[in-house]
């Protein structure tokens, strides 16, 4: 995969109170796009943070419906990309890249 792509897989970190608890379980959580499959988001962490990734669980999350004046509407779905590294590996996602 180019390095390009490699910062496409991966939209942004997660930063939530529950992925927050999951952090201390040496879990991270992305937003991912749609598309995206386990085997590129774990070389995407693999190769951006330099550590070795365990494990990668996936999710869609369905979007909601809103009113917006008057007019229903929904919310774009997403997906989310929980990342489970091996001991002694790390990452601070509160710096960036």
């Amino acid at each position: 995969m180019k390095a390009e792509d490699l910062y496409t897989v991966l939209q942004a970190p997660v930063i939530t109170e529950k992925s927050t608890i999951a952090g201390e379980n040496n879990q991270v959580v992305f937003r991912v796009p749609l598309e995206a499959t386990k085997p590129q988001v774990k070389e995407a962490v693999e190769a951006l943070f330099k550590v070795e990734v365990k494990a990668v669980n996936t999710m869609r999350v369905k979007g909601k419906q809103k009113r917006f004046r008057g007019m229903l509407g929904k919310r774009s779905d997403i997906k989310k990309a929980i990342v489970t590294l091996a001991d002694g590996h790390s990452i601070d996602v509160t710096t960036g890249l």
